[in-house]
Order: C-alpha cells, then structure tokens, then sequence
C-alpha cells in the first residue's frame, strides 16, 4: 500500500485554490452567489489560502432545500469559500484514491457516468445470456447511505492511505461539518448530498465493497453507481446466496443496511431498472420517472428562460442534454415530443 505524506501545502496552494475556482465555477456564472465571490476573487482567494495554511479555516453552515430528482431530495448547500475547499480536497484525494478504485465502478470519475455503466450492463448480460441460454441480475441499493456513512470508518481508510496530519485535520473539519439524524453522541454519520467531497467520500467508503465483492466473493460481472449496484450471474441461487454475504459484510464492516424494498432479482428479459433505463433483450427505455422528470425540467427552464433569468444559450444547453439522455435509449418518438413541447411551451405567452 502506498504512504502520501507531505500533501497540505500542495492542496491549499494559491496554485491549487485557483485550479479548484475554475472547476467550481463552471455552470455556475450566472449565480449570485458565485458572481460576488468572483467580484472580489483575488482578496476572497487570498483570505482563504492564510486561513487554511494559519489553520483559521472554519466550514460554514449549510443552506437546506428539497429538490424532487424524481424523489424527493434533501439537499445541502455550502458557501462558495466552502465548496473551494471541496475541490481542492477532490482534486488531491481523487489522484490519491483513483488508482485503488475497480474499474466498474461509475460515479464521479473521469470519463465513467451513467450512461458507462448502462452500457456495461448490456455488455454484461448478452454475455452470460449467450453463454448459458439465460441470466439473471441482482439489484440492490443501500438504505439512506450519505446519511448512514460512519465518519470514523471513512477516516480510518484515508489514513490508512494519508498521513499528513494536516490533511486529515481538514478532511475532519469537512466531516464535521455535517451530521445526519443518524448520528449518535459516540458515533457521527451522514456526509451532504450537495457537497463535491462527499461523492469522493461515497467512492472510498463503498471500495471496500467494491473490493470485497471482486476478490472475496470473485464475482465478475459486477458494477457501482454510487449506492446502486448490480451483479449479473446465470444461477438464480447463487444470487440469492450472496446478496446475503454481501448484507452481512456492508452491516459489519461498514455499518450500513441494504434497502429492503430494493433489492430484487430478475430475469433478464423481465427487464432490468438501472440508472433511469430500462434495459431489455432487444431494447432500451427510458424509465417513466424519467421521461416525467424531464419534461418537468425542461417546462422550468424554459420559464426561467422567459422570465430573464437564464440566458437562451444556457436553454439549449438544457435541452440538448436532455436529448443526450434520450439518445442512449430507443426513444425516437419520446424525442420528438419533447421538441414539440418545447416550441409549445416558448410560444406560451
């Protein structure tokens, strides 16, 4: 295993806060928020480098808001200063935890995504269907996990690799400054849904599934979106039989439970539920809540487009990645309509 030391005065570097400022602000131009950071950029930036190298740096508090993603979400959000600090972190942690990650997994990693991981799926499936005449994929998905995560356990695997003790000060002061409902007196949990670190953190936490799953259990057709995970498998039994190995280490080692209403396992031509698809021998759509969710978006941009407060580029870009979305299923017509209702909705008055 290897030993990285001597990393703070890197990762909070004039150097490294402005490589973090140009990643965080992308997308991000037109938010108030964002533009009076930007106004004062180089005081701002400055003010945070002596905070964190005099070790004066303090998280502030999150601003709570629900969104509906099509569940409803609790989303927390950290000041700009905050989420600076984030990236940095991410771009420091990220090259150091990279290289232990399974190449199946596909949340927030370079050149991996949803649509990766959908497309590995079918590769996984056409394989074990073609070699043994049928196939079956077991689905499961981790109850409450950003709220369940034991900062403890998390901390203890970055310091197995980290042992800058300024670091890992700072990862504490991140881990701090959120705690779920879940935590206890002894025992915090919970990382934020809206912070950049806690999607690095879900990654580092959950390899240690990842490499169980791989290397103890041998399984090979498995893959991991964040908290969703499938492993696809000719014998029904078999699945069954490991998704209770797999429920006994996720609850001793990482203290975490499998979601009891989503787990299931099915026949490959029943139709797979992964990622916002539905994967099919002979096809691919879009799941309803989906297809819902992105009418319903595109119908609130284009009202934000008509009351002035995002320009008609930041429309199309909207639109266009909705259409990348659809372009990944067999959804002609549902495009289509989606142009349709697009014109409709801009000649509203």
């Amino acid at each position: 295993m290897k030993i990285y030391k001597n990393l703070f005065n890197n990762m909070v570097s004039m150097e490294n806060l402005l490589i973090a400022w140009d990643e965080f602000k992308k997308g991000k131009r037109e938010k108030t928020d964002v533009q009076i950071f930007e106004r004062y950029l180089e005081d701002n930036l400055f003010r945070l480098h002596r905070d964190l190298i005099h070790k004066r740096y303090r998280h502030s508090e999150y601003t709570g808001f629900y969104i509906r993603d099509p569940k409803i979400r609790h989303i927390h959000k950290a000041q700009v200063r905050d989420r600076i600090v984030h990236h940095a972190i991410f771009q420091c942690l990220g090259s150091i935890f990279e290289p232990t990650f399974i190449p199946d997994s596909y949340s927030a990693r370079i050149e991996k995504g949803t649509h990766k991981a959908v497309n590995r799926l079918r590769t996984f499936v056409r394989k074990v269907n073609q070699t043994y005449g049928h196939c079956f994929i077991l689905k499961c998905d981790v109850k409450k996990f950003f709220f369940s995560l034991d900062h403890q356990i998390l901390f203890d695997i970055i310091s197995q690799h980290v042992k800058d003790s300024d670091v890992l000060h700072l990862i504490k002061t991140i881990l701090k400054s959120f705690t779920s409902e879940l935590s206890t007196k002894n025992k915090l949990k919970g990382t934020p849904i809206g912070n950049l670190t806690s999607q690095l953190f879900a990654n580092i936490y959950l390899n240690e599934l990842d490499q169980f799953i791989k290397h103890k259990l041998k399984i090979s057709y498995y893959i991991r979106y964040t908290d969703d995970f499938v492993i696809v498998h000719q014998d029904e039994k078999y699945l069954l039989k490991i998704k209770n190995q797999i429920s006994n280490f996720l609850k001793t080692r990482l203290k975490l439970s499998l979601h009891p209403d989503k787990v299931q396992i099915r026949k490959y031509k029943q139709g797979i539920d992964f990622l916002g698809y539905v994967a099919l021998p002979k096809s691919r759509v879009l799941r309803t809540k989906m297809k819902r969710r992105i009418f319903r978006k595109l119908k609130q941009r284009v009202k934000q487009f008509k009351n002035n407060e995002i320009k008609e580029e930041s429309l199309i870009q909207s639109f266009n990645s909705y259409l990348g979305v659809l372009s990944h299923a067999n959804s002609h017509k549902l495009e289509q309509e989606l142009r349709h209702k697009l014109w409709e909705w801009l000649k509203e008055p």
